[in-house]
């Protein structure tokens, strides 16, 4: 056993230690499969501690250690395809993986038969079409095409060349970088991230990590003499660890950022939020010199609702009412839920007092409908204060109260009405 590996075992191992601290709030399928890379990465380092073993021991390592290169690409590329658990995807990954692990097989024996090697080569061309074509069309997003047309070229380069000179390192080096060269562009053309400071580094990692196996045979070939430290090859690896674990962190901190500013039942908006899009509102009103406007709904009868039949059911009624109010508002207006059964909405301009009395009372209607909740039938009503921009007030936190003022005094006349003035 070599030793020389075990520094390369300990520093990835912490780094799964790492990513797992990091990955387990998101528990989503990509991050399994990012990690399920790291730990193919951790059984390449094992294997290759035992490349000295003398005999099948030394090729059964090579083997080993080959394959889990591969499949730490190829559960990477998984994990960016853009439909990771459909069935396309999931058998694209099984069988190309069985194609790079089937030439490698083939290619580290000492005497494989040539027609077997040349019919393992043209399977990087016929496996992953034939996988690609058969995948209905709603499950065959446009990316999976770069691996096809990669891997294509790659089975045309071995058959060309693959018993010449240099065709041992050509076997050994080309799959490889195929692999990884794959992996960088679909994770550069095909990600919907944000270039934040996490994905430039995982692109470039990648890039660096596809780069190292021809590069590191052309100093073979050319520059035999020219000692190149085992650590210089690895530190791509590391770089792709580091912006992986960066991305994760980037998530985490979107994720909290959503957290801190919308409500966790409904989705929408809360209160701080809320201020903030009247504040904006009522800045492209002045820009425009036009209305804007604020709504302060209350539903009336949702206590009842609450003490009848529970707060699970009420958590049900107050989902319907945000999915209602979203899909009746435009997109440029703000619905928000500012207390426990309180909503708030901006209706950005230009708009009128009367415009926007008419979007209240619509709301009011609508809530007035019958809906289906747990299996019962009910029906709640509102009542909705209406505060104009500039005729009303003039600042935010002025408009909202005026609008909030207005509400209670409908619900102080009885209820399900509008105030406007």
């Amino acid at each position: 056993m070599s030793w020389k590996e075990v520094p390369d075992l300990l520093a990835v191992g912490l780094l799964i230690y790492a990513f797992v601290s990091v990955a387990r709030p998101a528990g989503g399928m990509m991050t399994r499969l990012w990690l399920a890379g790291w730990i193919c990465i951790e059984l390449h380092f094992a294997a290759y501690s035992f490349l000295d073993v003398p005999g099948v021991g030394g090729i059964v390592a090579d083997i080993v250690g080959t394959a889990a290169l591969v499949w730490c690409a190829e559960l990477f590329c998984w994990s960016m395809d853009p439909q990771p658990e459909q069935w396309g995807s999931r058998l694209l990954f099984w069988a190309v993986s069985a194609v790079y692990t089937f030439y490698i097989v083939l290619t580290s024996l000492p005497s494989a038969p040539k027609p077997l090697i040349v019919v393992a080569a043209s399977l990087f061309a016929i496996v992953p079409l034939t996988v690609v074509a058969l995948t209905p069309g709603t499950q065959r997003p446009r990316s999976r095409w770069i691996g096809v047309v990669i891997n294509a070229t790659l089975a045309a380069v071995l058959l060309r060349w693959q018993f010449s000179a240099h065709g041992p390192d050509l076997q050994g080096v080309l799959p490889l970088f195929v692999t990884y060269f794959v992996c960088c562009l679909q994770f550069g053309f095909s990600s919907q991230r944000r270039r934040t400071g996490g994905f430039v580094v995982t692109l470039l990692g990648l890039l660096a990590w596809s780069l190292v196996f021809p590069v590191g045979m052309a100093f073979d070939v050319f520059l035999p003499n020219v000692q190149v430290g085992a650590e210089v090859w690895n530190l791509p690896k590391y770089l792709v660890a580091v912006g992986m674990i960066l991305l994760l962190l980037e998530s985490q901190l979107k994720r909290n950022q959503h957290m801190a500013q919308h409500d966790a039942l409904t989705g929408l908006p809360n209160r701080r939020l809320f201020h903030d899009r009247i504040s904006k509102a009522m800045d492209r009103a002045r820009q425009r010199n036009a209305g804007a406007a604020v709504l302060a709904i209350d539903l009336d009868g949702f206590k009842a609702v609450n003490d009848t039949f529970g707060h699970h059911t009420g958590d049900e009624v107050l989902q319907q009412v945000a999915h209602l109010f979203t899909t009746y508002l435009r997109r440029i207006d703000t619905i928000a839920r500012t207390g426990g059964d309180e909503f708030s909405v901006v209706l950005e301009g230009p708009i009128t007092r009367y415009e926007a009395t008419e979007v209240a009372s619509t709301l009011k209607q609508l809530l007035e409908t019958p809906m289906a909740v747990a299996g019962r039938t009910m029906q709640i009503g509102a009542s909705i204060g209406v505060a104009m921009f500039p005729d009303d007030a003039q600042s935010p936190d002025h408009l909202s109260i005026l609008a909030d003022e207005r509400m209670y005094i409908a619900k102080r006349e009885g209820g399900s009405r509008v105030q406007a003035c």
